[in-house]
């Protein structure tokens, strides 16, 4: 398989639009039109990383973590970045990275925490901002069937758990064409006065090339008339963090302790016991520290995450019990998720995990 049919699957996995701004996600190194051999799958892609992929003949290596965050200046092997950069291409090795994209995901790094946890009725803890837009557009009632269908097609319409949501509405539309025209209802220089449809459908913003095409490829007139608004609705599906209920109730320790076991932590810290029973549990992989309010907000008995600095603990103010396992820890299964779709996607083809712990945090 060439290197550009299987990055589509990987955007399957974690479309590159659901990443946070800062990120740098997607294809780091490599030619698209590369035949890929093997896929090695591992959590950061460091040199030990490149090695165990030359050794197993894979030339992909698909990271949760981009080894690529920042821009290179020089790249003369001085840094582990530019050491990790250099073999990879010298051994034709092409990098690819998820990260937030993944992160950002209804499935993704913090439902696989909820999976983890055993957390029924989850729910997005941070949704995304300004993801969403409308379309509003307006088109006679012989064609409004045809022309919203294809909207929906092209994935416009859905909202939560519903598709094909639309608002249709009837009015009177004017116009008149001039020498150039040429009308499909009416004359040129005639004054038309015409019923019409006003079909308005929300989309996720990165589909807006695709809804336009669908927009201009099934609208009858010559000259389309349409809007777009960028809405400040927050996307119910798509965002950072999640948020759930044990199916039992359990005592602080007992969840550290049962905390500790499913994912696989050397070590815990956390804020003062509250001596409050831990019923429902906010999860955020990785630094998760700006998301401390939204959980106090959403209810959170606990919120777990990584990386939280000593005067953030305070943060819990008696309200919940902030649990801090680690980065590497909070994000450990997320390479085997990635097995695991790619197998399903791409059967029959070399897909790998990478033997390598790359966490740099290590406990005495």
């Amino acid at each position: 398989m060439q290197l550009h049919t299987i990055t589509p699957i990987l955007e399957a996995l974690a479309p590159l639009a659901y990443a946070e701004d800062f990120d740098n996600v997607g294809l780091l190194v490599g030619n698209p039109q590369q035949e890929i051999t093997g896929i090695l799958v591992c959590h950061d892609a460091l040199e030990a990383v490149v090695d165990e992929a030359i050794q197993k003949k894979c030339n992909l290596i698909v990271c949760f973590h981009p080894i690529l965050f920042s821009g290179l200046k020089k790249i003369t092997g001085k840094t582990y970045v530019e050491r990790v950069v250099m073999k990879a291409i010298k051994h034709d090795i092409a990098i690819y990275a998820v990260h937030t994209a993944l992160d950002n995901h209804p499935e993704g790094v913090n439902k696989i925490i909820c999976n983890q946890l055993g957390l029924k009725k989850t729910k997005i803890l941070v949704p995304k901002e300004q993801f969403i837009r409308k379309l509003v557009t307006f088109t006679i009632p012989e064609n409004h069937q045809q022309l919203r269908n294809a909207l929906f097609e092209a994935g416009a319409g859905n909202i939560g758990n519903y598709e094909d949501c639309s608002f249709n509405s009837k009015g009177i539309g004017t116009y008149m064409g001039n020498e150039h025209s040429n009308p499909e209802i009416g004359e040129r220089f005639e004054f038309v006065e015409s019923e019409e449809i006003k079909i308005e459908v929300t989309f996720e913003k990165h589909l807006e090339a695709k809804i336009l095409k669908a927009l201009f490829t099934h609208h009858v007139y010559e000259e389309v008339a349409y809007e777009i608004y960028e809405l400040q609705n927050q996307h119910q599906n798509i965002g950072l963090g999640m948020i759930g209920e044990l199916e039992n109730e359990m005592p602080e320790r007992d969840f550290l302790q049962y905390v500790k076991e499913k994912m696989k932590c050397e070590n815990i810290r956390h804020s003062v016991f509250m001596n409050k029973p831990i019923k429902k549990v906010a999860v955020l992989g990785g630094a998760g520290s700006f998301a401390i309010q939204q959980a106090k907000k959403m209810g959170a008995d606990a919120f777990l995450t990584a990386d939280l600095k000593y005067h953030q603990f305070y943060e819990a103010e008696n309200q919940l019990l902030l649990v801090d396992i680690g980065h590497y820890e909070s994000e450990r299964y997320t390479k085997n998720y990635i097995v695991d779709f790619l197998i399903k996607k791409i059967p029959n083809f070399a897909i790998i995990l990478s033997e390598q712990n790359t966490n740099p945090v290590k406990y005495f």
